[in-house]
C-alpha cells in the first residue's frame, strides 16, 4: 500500500519505460541521473514495461544507452515474461506472433517455441514490427484451430518522436475480429504482470511512474500504490481522466522527480 510521498522513507519506485525513461531512440533528458539519485538515496527503482519486443539483457541495454543509467537485470519486468510466467510448466508449444526478443523470452523460460501453426497449442502475440500478413493469417488459423489466446499486452499504441505508432492491441485486436476469440491479457493492468512486480518489492511504499493513465495508473490503482503520471510519453496534460485513474502527482518528466525526493530528503534530515 502506498504511503506519503514526502515522508521521507524508503519507497519502490516502478517506471515504465516507453514515453517515460525513454521515447524510442531517445532517452528523456535527465532520466539516468534521477534513476541513479534514487537508488543512492536508498530507494528502490524497478522497470516495468509492456514492450514484449526484448529480452531482459536488451532493455538493459537500451535503459543505459539511452540514459547512462546501469539498471540490474532483475530488476526489470516485461510483459513478455508475465507470458512467460503464465505458460511456465504448461507443457505448451507457442506460435509466436511477435519479435525474436519475446521468442527469446519464452525460450529462455524453458517453453517451446514453433513457426508452425499447426502445431501450436498456444499463440501469444507481441509487438510485431516484422508482421506481414502470412504471420497474421497463421495465427488466426491457430486460433481458430483451438490454441490458447496469450496477449503479451494490449496497448493500442506506443509513444515515438514523429507520434503514436500502432502498438501490441492492434495485433490482438485483429486476432480478436477473425476468430472471435478474448485473449488472456498479461502486461500492465492485468494480473500476470501485477504477480512479478509484487515478487520483487522491498518497500511497502510503492509508486508507479508511467505515462499512460489506463495501464500505468490503473495497475496503481488496483494495487493501492502511489500514482505519478509523466507527460513525456502519451498522456496530455488536459487528459479527461475518469477519478481512479487521477495521478496523485503530475511531472513534466521523471526528471522533476529528483527535484522532489530531494527537496523531502533536505526537510527530513536524509
Amino acid at each position: 500500500m502506498t504511503g506519503d510521498l514526502a515522508d521521507g522513507r524508503p519507497k519502490t519506485f516502478v517506471f515504465d519505460l516507453d514515453g517515460v525513461v525513454y521515447v524510442d531512440h531517445m532517452g528523456v533528458p535527465g532520466a539516468g541521473e534521477t534513476l541513479a539519485f534514487l537508488e543512492r538515496s536508498g530507494h528502490q527503482v524497478l522497470f516495468a514495461t509492456n514492450n514484449s519486443s526484448r529480452a531482459v539483457d536488451a532493455v538493459v541495454e537500451k535503459i543505459r544507452t539511452r540514459t547512462g543509467f546501469a539498471a540490474r537485470p532483475e530488476a526489470v519486468i516485461t510483459s513478455g515474461l508475465a507470458a512467460a510466467d503464465l505458460l511456465r510448466g504448461d507443457d505448451e508449444t507457442c506460435l509466436v506472433l511477435g519479435s525474436p526478443g519475446l521468442e527469446q523470452t519464452l525460450e529462455s523460460a524453458g517453453i517451446a517455441v514453433t513457426a508452425d501453426h499447426a502445431h501450436a497449442t498456444t499463440l501469444v502475440v507481441g509487438l510485431d514490427r516484422g508482421l506481414s500478413y502470412e504471420r497474421l493469417a497463421g495465427a488466426v488459423l491457430a486460433v481458430r484451430r483451438g490454441a490458447r489466446f496469450i496477449a503479451t499486452n494490449d496497448d493500442a499504441t506506443y509513444p515515438t518522436p514523429d507520434g503514436q505508432y500502432p502498438g501490441c492491441g492492434a495485433l490482438v485486436a485483429a486476432v480478436e475480429r477473425a476468430t472471435g476469440a478474448t485473449p488472456i491479457v498479461c502486461g500492465k493492468p492485468h494480473g500476470p504482470m501485477r504477480t512479478l512486480i509484487e515478487r520483487k518489492i522491498e518497500h511497502p511504499d510503492v509508486w508507479m511512474v508511467g505515462d499512460r493513465p489506463e495501464t500505468d495508473l490503473a495497475l496503481a490503482a488496483r494495487a493501492g500504490w502511489g500514482k505519478i503520471l509523466a507527460l513525456t510519453g502519451v498522456a496530455g496534460v488536459a487528459d479527461d481522466l475518469e477519478p481512479e485513474l487521477q495521478p496523485d502527482l503530475r511531472l513534466t518528466s521523471i526528471a522533476d522527480l529528483q527535484t522532489i525526493v530531494s527537496a523531502i530528503n533536505t526537510r527530513s534530515g536524509r
